[in-house]
């Protein structure tokens, strides 16, 4: 058996000590079958819940699909309804509001699948986050929950989005809108392209820096067998300025 298949057993017992049922549990992810969770007790959680349940229960998202390394993690952060960053034992019985103005965004980053591995995937970099302000993620309908942020990673967007710049991410937002900036993960490499659909159900990848990157078509079966996902809409980003100007007559 799987190791994720046996954190059902263990995702049951959070919830029995967090004195939720499923039903609830169900309305608090917004799914309409509660037995679909209830099935998640000998199915496993689905790995793409797996981060956000871990999350809501307090517990490293390892732990609940492994069973292996630290299960508290009461670092985490979640946000209540009015966009307030909670500490993450809400749901089992503590509730502290840490900063009513500002939301914490957790990293992301291209990483080798196996050390030493030349195959990569992106994965959370629990090492890092950055706050932005509460207000300018609701000026743009942004769930606190869907933002991330990730390092801009070479010279495809240059002159526009620098190497080395953060990029916020909305992953509520996958939908493809011509000519937008959009995070995409192909084949486990983390990318920061424009956007655009073409007919028969293509994509077209459009760097900032064309001339040195040109437009790249993707049809259907390369989306597929090239593993290309949108991961979300950018929405913000930052660009330090790589030289301090000298003061002249010192």
């Amino acid at each position: 058996m799987k190791k994720n298949k046996t954190c059902g057993k263990r995702f049951k017992v959070l919830l029995k000590e967090a004195k939720i049922s499923t039903t609830a549990f169900a309305d608090f992810l917004n799914i309409q079958q509660a037995q679909n969770v209830h099935n998640w007790y000998t199915r496993g959680v689905p790995e793409y819940r797996m981060e956000e349940v871990a999350r809501i229960l307090s517990v490293k998202s390892e732990w609940l699909k492994t069973g292996e390394g630290q299960k508290d993690a009461k670092e985490l952060r979640l946000t209540d309804e009015s966009g307030n960053a909670l500490d993450a034992q809400t749901i089992r019985g503590s509730y502290r509001v840490i900063e009513p103005t500002d939301v914490e965004l957790h990293f992301y980053k291209e990483a080798p699948i196996t050390p030493g591995a030349t195959k990569t995937h992106v994965i959370k970099d629990p090492g890092q986050t950055i706050r932005l302000p509460r207000s300018d993620l609701d000026s743009l309908e942004i769930k606190h929950i869907d933002a991330i942020c990730v390092r801009m990673t070479g010279n495809s967007m240059a002159e526009k989005i620098d190497d080395g710049s953060i990029v916020a991410i909305d992953r509520g937002l996958t939908q493809i809108i011509d000519g937008e900036i959009y995070a995409i993960e192909h084949d486990g490499m983390l990318l920061i392209r424009y956007l655009y659909r073409v007919p028969g159900n293509a994509i077209r990848m459009r760097s900032h820096n064309n001339s040195r990157y040109p437009d790249e078509v993707f049809r259907p079966p390369q989306i597929d067998d090239e593993n290309i996902r949108v991961i979300g809409w950018v929405f913000w980003w930052s660009t330090l300025n790589k030289r301090r100007p000298p003061i002249p007559f010192l």
